[in-house]
């Protein structure tokens, strides 16, 4: 049974940064992704790795996803943060891909989120 567990959100000033960790456990191969969802509004892509990265263009050069499978941990550096970037933040497990890594209905494995807080 995959199990996802993230952490690192919380409450940071605009043009702060943090880190957000996802530990996995079961299954751990496969593309991966960083979803977030603010209030109010639809879950959202930010970013994903599989054989590459790919980012929204809202985050791009900002975000930075990476992993490291010998600590089956998916990784999400985010700086120069924004308060529209304010959301619950959800990783995720999913089938290898190089397209369509944007797409909710790639990913059968959801954690269960991190809040980050930007304030202006």
């Amino acid at each position: 049974q995959v199990q996802l567990v993230e952490s690192g959100g919380g409450l940071v000033q605009a043009g702060g940064s943090l880190r957000l960790s996802c530990a996995a456990s079961g299954r751990t191969f496969g593309s991966m992704g960083w979803f977030r969802q603010a209030s109010g509004k639809e879950r959202e892509f930010v970013c994903a790795i599989s054989w590459s990265t790919y980012y929204a263009d809202s985050v791009k050069g900002r975000f930075t996803i990476s992993r490291d499978n010998a600590k089956n941990t998916l990784y999400l550096q985010m700086n120069s943060l924004k308060p529209e970037d304010t959301a619950l933040y959800y990783c995720a497990l999913g089938r290898w891909a190089s397209i369509g890594l944007d797409r909710i209905s790639l990913y059968d494995n959801w954690g269960q989120g991190t809040q980050v807080t930007v304030s202006s």
